[in-house]
């Protein structure tokens, strides 16, 4: 099964694991599955209408989903699937 890795300030909504392994074709079957697994994930994760939410960034290895296939990128079973919320703030 394709490891998630969780990013510290979501690991207290996956149980406290920083690594999950869960069942997925896709990448997006792959987050739907791990929302289902830890259903207090999932709000952190998608909006209401069920869309990944825009700060969540999602890579295959070292590619961002987003330049593949979206949440249709294939996953295999050795693949590892990283979840980078956005940070944003600072001084300019």
């Amino acid at each position: 099964m394709p490891k998630v890795k969780i990013p510290t300030p979501l690991r207290q909504y996956a149980g406290g694991n920083s690594e999950v392994s869960v069942s997925g074709g896709t990448a997006g079957e792959t987050l739907g599955n791990l929302a289902d697994e830890y259903p207090d994930l999932k709000q952190h994760l998608y909006t209401g209408d069920g869309k990944l939410r825009s700060f969540v960034n999602v890579y295959k290895g070292d590619e961002d989903i987003r330049y593949l296939d979206g949440p249709d990128t294939a996953v295999a079973e050795e693949d590892e699937i990283s979840i980078i919320p956005s940070i944003a703030g600072g001084r300019c």
